[in-house]
């Protein structure tokens, strides 16, 4: 059933419904891209205070946190990639249903479901990622403080 084939009502309800999962998709790519934009935020900010504590010498600190950050931003980079592939893959497929495929309304009712178990996963996985930024910043914070303790006693 083609969209002039409906009745008045029903393109309507097949619009709303399309606009609802385009909105959806748009919110999920922007929440992953401040995501992104934050996290290499806190990277570089590390990575200034690191630079700033071999400067101030303090250089068994700066050795370990830098030990740290590495993994840290192996970490990020692989779930913020993993991320990114899923958003976009589903993405892809919603808009591939909704625009190509537009047979029923069921089909795109199917779709947005679908979006929103992408969004509760992307809403999980920012969790995730903002645990893991917590954690990073948590744990060289604390090696600072340790070494700039131990290098003071």
């Amino acid at each position: 059933m083609k969209l002039k084939d409906r009745q008045p009502d029903q393109v309507v309800e097949v619009v709303v419904v399309e606009v609802v999962v385009v909105v959806l998709v748009v919110v999920v790519v922007v929440v992953v891209v401040v995501v992104v934009v934050v996290i290499v935020v806190v990277v570089v900010v590390v990575i200034v205070v690191v630079v700033a504590l071999e400067v101030v010498v303090i250089v068994e600190v700066a050795v370990v946190v830098e030990e740290v950050l590495v993994v840290a931003v192996i970490v990020e980079v692989v779930v913020s990639v993993v991320i990114l592939v899923v958003v976009v893959v589903v993405v892809v497929v919603v808009v591939v249903v909704v625009i190509v495929v537009k047979v029923e309304v069921v089909v795109v009712a199917e779709a947005v479901i679908v979006e929103l178990v992408v969004v509760v996963i992307v809403a999980v996985a920012i969790i995730v990622e903002v645990i893991v930024v917590v954690t990073v910043v948590v744990i060289v914070v604390i090696v600072i403080v340790v070494g700039v303790v131990v290098g003071v006693v």
